[in-house]
Formats: C-alpha cells, sequence, structure tokens
C-alpha cells in the first residue's frame, strides 16, 4: 500500500519550492522549521496536522517567520 501524500510549498531565502510529501516527511520538516505553516488556508501549529484526517489537509504551506519593526 502506497502512503498518501500532500502538496507541500515550501518558502525560505533560496525561493519557493513545491513537493508531494507523506505524512512523516511534513512532520520532520515543520519540526525542524522555525517558520509559519498553513493549512487550508489557516495558520496552524504542527500538532493540528499530527493529529488531522491526512486525507482532509490539503495544501500545506510552510514560511518564514515574518519580523516585525
Amino acid at each position: 500500500m502506497e502512503e498518501e501524500t500532500t502538496r507541500v510549498e515550501i518558502a525560505d531565502h533560496t525561493g519557493h519550492t513545491v513537493a508531494q510529501m507523506s505524512r512523516g516527511q511534513v512532520m520532520d520538516l515543520i519540526n525542524d522549521s522555525e517558520g509559519w505553516v498553513y493549512a487550508g488556508g489557516m495558520r496552524v501549529e504542527p500538532d493540528y496536522l499530527a493529529r488531522s484526517d491526512w486525507s482532509t489537509v490539503g495544501t500545506i504551506s510552510v514560511m518564514p517567520r515574518i519580523m516585525y519593526g
């Protein structure tokens, strides 16, 4: 059985990357990242994705934190 994947958009100082990733790959990425994570157009915490129904998550975006001031 093939592991279910989702589209992940990653933005950083080098540009923008799009990849298909499994839940484990996404969790590794966001746990190692200091960026903000978005799913369904809303900012979410990593534990939200860990317990979500993976088939309904949709596109995940990982963006650098915005610094003000």
